[in-house]
């Protein structure tokens, strides 16, 4: 249950509303299904050198092995640097929601109260977090069936009002939406193209199945069952979520509502609020938003447990400086979290700028550290795919081949790029120049090569050619340790595709 709500947050909840203002509701469905079917190809890659080699960290390890230690290096200051900027990020989130309520106390007053519940969560009552995360995760998938039934009730003239609503927005304002005032095909496209941004921050952290691999039994024949698992949740229930509820709030949500969270907006309501409202259905926004509060607070300790422990095993594999190795009394690395916490004074801008603003700028600046780190994924993958043909190896001797490989991993590694280049297109139109949303969508591009580079001269490190990958040394590991066949499933539990 956990692991099936793992991936959903303020990125589907709140931001799906920008998605839709920007690009309108085709647009933005259309956007969040491109990127949910190249994301399984990051998926599927990571799911097979997992398989492979669980290693603690991930493409992390498997980045020293198959590519280079520098990149090791690399990506794992990348992943660190994505949790400092999502944690604040989902910290801002929730002050935008707890504005639909309040207004006149300060954000930075909830970003305050919500940071140090999270401080107190992961170093006092970390023995709970599976049970905090369980409810949450609960709550959330209780919301979204919720929502597409009051929604579809709503579209079928069911709510207060008795309005019948049908498909009047996608003929007035329409399906897309004229970018930047550019009308016609050139207009929409930008629009559409736009909404990207958002369904990257919607994604982002998918690829997490493998973080904890030497911590999963039997992980040679449980990652792959997870990734597995992981396409059908991105075909099942990321697309129940993407093509049926924004699909049914693009219905009763017209694309130009003032409302609608924009990235130069004060806004603090989703698009499933706003259609409550606007239906005339006073109790339920409430409601709504309450849940996605909760939800953006998980997500936020999420992030600070992971973060905490990916800086902690930097430090043991010499990464980073060894007081990030100190734990209490709990074994928890209490210098890690309380230096990942730190980060949530981000969140802070909100006293100079209004908090969907703020969440603009980090949520741009989460999905370009994402891009990098699914473009690092890929690349890891498509050594390891070409180190096996350099070797005569058979990728039937792997304990797990993802299928449609190489083809998912370069498809995803040539979009991506395409994406991290062209995410800033807006600032290099006359007229659109904008500082922050330039740094925002292309910073983490001299940050990944500085750390790369660095080490490299430092350590005089050298890419590991095809023919010296470790893929028989793991093969051997894995032929010498056989892990015990699965138990047989009977009954209703052999339709399970979604969780175990």
């Amino acid at each position: 249950m956990i692991a099936l709500a793992g991936t959903i947050g303020t990125g589907l909840f709140l931001s799906s509303g920008k998605a839709i203002a920007l690009g309108g509701p085709l647009g933005a469905l259309m956007g969040y299904t491109f990127v949910g079917v190249l994301v399984t190809g990051v998926v599927l890659s990571i799911a097979e050198l997992s398989a492979l080699v669980p290693l603690s960290g991930a493409i992390i390890r498997h980045a020293e092995h198959f590519v280079d230690p520098a990149l090791s290096f690399a990506q794992g200051w990348n992943l660190i640097y994505s949790c400092l900027i999502s944690l604040p990020a989902e910290m801002t989130a929730a002050a935008v929601i707890v504005q639909f309520w309040d207004t006149h106390l300060s954000a930075a007053v909830w970003i305050t109260i919500f940071g140090f519940l999270l401080l107190l969560c992961n170093v006092l009552f970390i023995r709970v977090y599976g049970e905090l995360e369980f409810g949450f995760a609960s709550l959330k998938i209780m919301l979204i069936i919720g929502l597409n039934i009051m929604a579809l009730v709503i579209t079928c003239g069911g709510g207060p009002d008795g309005h019948a609503y049908g498909f009047q927005y996608w003929k007035n304002p329409g399906p897309f939406v004229d970018f930047l005032g550019y009308s016609g095909s050139l207009g929409q496209f930008m629009g559409f193209y736009t909404t990207f941004s958002n369904a990257v921050y919607a994604y982002s952290g998918i690829e997490n199945i493998s973080l904890a691999a030497t911590e999963t039994q039997s992980p040679r024949r449980n990652i792959p069952i997870a990734a597995k698992r992981i396409f059908w949740r991105v075909s099942i229930f990321y697309g129940e979520y993407i093509i049926l509820s924004i699909f049914m709030v693009g219905l009763i949500v017209p694309s130009n509502d003032p409302d609608l969270l924009r990235s130069v907006g004060n806004a603090a309501q989703s698009p499933f609020v706003i259609a409550a409202t606007r239906a005339g259905i006073k109790v339920v926004p409430s409601i709504i938003n309450a849940v996605v509060l909760t939800s953006a607070w998980s997500a936020g300790n999420s992030t600070l447990l992971g973060g905490s422990r990916i800086l902690y095993g930097m430090a043991r594999e010499g990464h980073a400086p060894k007081f990030f190795l100190r734990v209490n009394r709990m074994g928890i690395p209490y210098i890690a979290v309380g230096t990942i916490s730190i980060f949530m004074c981000l969140g802070y801008m909100t006293i100079s700028d209004s908090a969907a603003v703020v969440f603009g700028w980090l949520q741009d600046l989460v999905s370009v550290a994402a891009l990098v780190q699914w473009m690092v994924i890929c690349t890891v993958y498509l050594r390891f795919y070409y180190g096996c043909k350099k070797q005569g190896i058979d990728r039937s001797e792997l304990p797990w081949k993802a299928p449609f490989q190489p083809y998912m991993a370069w498809t995803s590694l040539v979009s991506f790029a395409v994406l991290l280049l062209t995410g800033g297109y807006i600032v290099f139109i006359h007229g659109h120049w904008n500082t922050e949303t330039f740094v925002s969508s292309y910073i983490n591009i001299p940050i990944i090569f500085v750390l790369y580079f660095s080490y490299k001269f430092i350590k005089k490190t050298k890419i590991v050619p095809l023919s010296e990958l470790p893929i028989r040394y793991f093969l051997d590991i894995a032929a010498a340790n056989p892990e015990p066949p699965a138990k047989p499933v009977t009954g209703i539990r052999r339709f399970n595709i979604l969780w175990s």
